[in-house]
């Protein structure tokens, strides 16, 4: 049996974030991080294309938390102790400068997340955290005075123990197993799988601002558009995703959206168009893209309102002006499945809220049970934010662990 002051369940971002912090805080501590797998921080390695999207440079905690779909309420709080800034101030500090880029998000000066890395094994060493790998746990025993913890070969104990294992549904059986509550697990991040021949042949194309509803529920969200080989992504959609979770997987992911490429009303845009009848009548309507809009989009908007590529501004008739303004303003497609967006497997679930202490991050359940990252049911938009929830939650665990 091994003795530890504290155990950590997971070798992540928040996992390693929280042990490096516990052990400086207090070099007191015996700290020792359990990882199932060969090696830890793979997450960190994959994301943001291999270059870590550390944070987002949004520095007021109201505007942050508009982020997470769920743990906006929860993370008001913790915001107010450790924000963007504190992260950025912790990396500096240890050798690793970040950058802002033009949309918000923040990366290592060295674009590569093997710096992050990097800085985690360093700051473990330095601040003597044991680090195990190949350590799959198997059970967590509640005692009198803290915790058993099996993995297949070896039998640990600890007075404090913190979960950081991310969005692992054979974990979340585990506490269930102690008494807490899990939220059902469901995909959030992902982009929308449409087969529809108005934009089978445009892949690539980018609408610069578009609005987006699904149809028959509240969900709606603006910003970017990417046309891709099956289907829609980039921000419009994702966060659609984020913030549908719950309701899409109920769907079944099969649903109707309605895009406005044009963020006009139906009737400004008819009166645009008969505007424009008067004024390029000798044009084709085909070769006389409007709206700012990319031209192949345009293209397939034109021939999807009962128009050819030779059909003039001149000849178009009541319907097929009304078409086109239709098409403009409110197209609906057919949503059937989703995809993973790039490496982002992020899940929607996890422990309950209400069970949490978000002062410290400990279970109102078991005493000296801490969790930190996507073990909780909060999860974020693309850009930087799941990341910034694992280090502050980490963080504050962290102050109160080693006290």
């Amino acid at each position: 049996m091994k003795q530890y002051d504290v155990i950590i369940v997971g070798g992540g971002a928040a996992g390693f974030f929280a042990a490096i912090n516990i052990a400086e805080q207090n070099p007191e501590l015996k700290v020792v991080i359990l990882e199932k797998a060969k090696e830890g921080l793979q997450k960190v390695k994959i994301s943001g294309g291999g270059r870590c999207n550390v944070t987002h440079a949004e520095f007021i905690p109201q505007e942050l938390i508009k982020n997470y779909p769920r743990g906006e309420k929860e993370l008001l709080g913790p915001f107010h102790q450790f924000m963007t800034g504190d992260t950025i101030e912790w990396f500096e500090k240890r050798g690793v400068p970040l950058k802002i880029e033009d949309d918000g998000r923040m990366f290592p000066e060295s674009n590569s997340s093997q710096t992050i890395i990097d800085c985690f094994l360093n700051e473990a060493k330095k601040h003597q955290v044991e680090i195990l790998y190949s350590q799959n746990v198997s059970d967590i025993q509640p005692l009198d005075e803290g915790f058993e913890i099996h993995t297949k070969d070896e039998m640990f104990q600890c007075e404090t123990l913190l979960i950081a294992t991310g969005s692992s549904v054979k974990f979340w059986k585990l506490l269930e197993n102690l008494g807490h509550t899990i939220s059902q697990p469901v995909p959030s991040l992902f982009t929308f799988n449409i087969n529809d021949k108005r934009i089978k042949d445009i892949p690539g194309v980018v609408a610069s601002h578009v609005e987006v509803s699904v149809l028959g529920t509240n969900l709606y969200s603006e910003g970017p558009l990417l046309i891709t080989h099956w289907g829609m992504s980039a921000p419009s959609i994702l966060k659609l995703s984020a913030f549908g979770a719950v309701e899409l997987a109920k769907l079944d992911y099969k649903f109707q959206i309605e895009i406005n490429f044009i963020r006009q009303s139906f009737e400004d845009c008819l009166e645009e168009l008969k505007v424009l009848k008067q004024d390029l009548a000798k044009k084709t309507v085909f070769k006389s893209t409007q709206f700012d809009l990319p031209k192949r989009l345009w293209h397939q908007m034109v021939l999807a309102s009962n128009m050819n590529e030779e059909t003039r501004w001149a000849d178009l008739n009541k319907q097929q002006l009304e078409a086109l303004a239709g098409q403009l303003t409110k197209a609906v497609f057919n949503v059937d499945g989703k995809s993973t967006f790039k490496d982002e497997f992020v899940t929607a679930g996890g422990v309950d809220l209400k069970e949490i202490n978000f002062k410290t991050f400990e279970s109102r359940i078991h005493k000296n049970l801490f969790f930190a990252g996507e073990v909780l049911n909060i999860d974020a938009v693309t850009g930087g934010f799941n990341f910034q929830n694992a280090w502050t939650g980490a963080y504050i665990a962290s102050k109160a662990i080693a006290k």
